[in-house]
């Protein structure tokens, strides 16, 4: 029988050195307080705002897991473990990636590359946290991510629809038991006793089996690929550009992204692919013609050069802050020679 049991954590103490190398870093904060305004609302198009649809493709590079929080009988699955720990699956039996667990990343991605507020603080850290970064509390005062990713009685200007695999299979694997962060040991957390930056999770050539020990999951092996579409409108051009280089479409900072459980241990690393899209701009034209226009499809070499234009556009803008992309790009850079660590997280 697998036992669920984890092994007991090591306690370290504060003093010790900082040991092997942790399988995350932290991009530091723009030292400028985030510039809050409004957000342009959803009652009217704006002129030369970009609306339309970018057709999305999620390639599985290490094991991913996104927990649904239930466990289930293996049987129930597919599985020949006596229980394991579930992902959500469709009608047809394929396994899907929640919405909000892609947008929830992608966010992460863009309040780190431009001077936001942090979307959410854990009741236990609150105080550590600089004013500057407490979530946005106003919709009449919102910050560059929560004017497009949405913020308390706003809903944003994007949307993000469920991810489903193309294969009809799930594997089962063993992710190794984990433990909660404990930025109290480490000084790197802290900067004259506040947060010093948002944490991300490197990339591993390869996530690490937690074997006959580790906690049974069902996941989407390596080269899985999912299928979804984010839905965007009144978005500027430098919104729209930084959004695509969230998405690790800039030639300049290619990024993967770090979705589900496992992360310290190398798991969850995925690759986004625009292999169509479709924008408006002009949307006036569309009450004032009788011949309305259509959205225009872009396909190929015409995504590539649009992809291109608007992450310039954006890099160019304010909106970008280069150190922080930079600093981000570094840590989610891919591929990676990086290996991930065994033992204690």
């Amino acid at each position: 029988m697998v036992s669920n049991r984890p092994n007991r954590p090591i306690k370290r103490s504060a003093q010790i050195a900082e040991g092997p190398e942790k399988p995350y870093a932290l991009v530091p904060f723009p030292r400028q307080r985030p510039s809050l305004k409004a957000p342009i609302g959803h009652h009217r198009y704006a002129n030369n705002g970009y609306h339309g649809t970018l057709h999305l493709t999620l390639k599985v590079l290490t094991a991913l897991h996104v927990s649904t929080g239930v466990t289930a009988l293996g049987s129930d699955v597919g599985s020949r473990v006596p229980l394991i720990k579930t992902m959500v699956q469709g009608k047809d039996q394929q396994l899907l990636i929640q919405g909000s667990s892609l947008k929830g990343c992608i966010r992460s991605i863009y309040e780190a590359i431009t001077n936001s507020t942090l979307a959410v603080i854990s009741s236990r850290y609150r105080q550590k946290m600089p004013k500057e970064r407490l979530p946005c509390r106003s919709k009449e005062s919102l910050c560059p991510a929560s004017q497009v990713f949405g913020a308390l009685d706003w809903q944003g200007l994007v949307h993000f629809t469920d991810a489903t695999c193309e294969s009809a299979k799930s594997v089962t694997g063993f992710m190794p038991s984990l433990y909660r962060p404990r930025p109290e040991e480490r000084d790197a957390y802290f900067n004259r006793g506040r947060a010093a930056g948002r944490k991300f999770y490197r990339h591993a050539v390869k996530a690490v089996d937690g074997g006959a020990r580790g906690i049974p999951v069902q996941q989407a092996g390596t080269e899985f690929t999912f299928k979804t579409a984010i839905h965007f409108r009144n978005l500027t051009e430098a919104q729209l550009g930084t959004l695509l280089i969230a998405l690790g479409q800039d030639s300049k900072y290619p990024m993967a992204l770090k979705l589900g459980g496992g992360k310290p241990v190398g798991m969850g690393t995925v690759q986004i692919s625009i292999p169509e899209l479709e924008v408006t701009q002009n949307v006036r034209e569309r009450y004032t013609s009788y011949t309305p226009p259509t959205a225009e499809t872009l396909s190929r070499e015409a995504v590539t050069q649009f992809i291109q234009e608007k992450t310039q556009a954006a890099k160019t803008s304010k909106l970008v802050e280069l150190p922080q992309l930079e600093a981000l790009a570094r840590i989610l850079q891919w591929p990676t020679v990086w290996t991930a660590p065994e033992g204690m997280y």
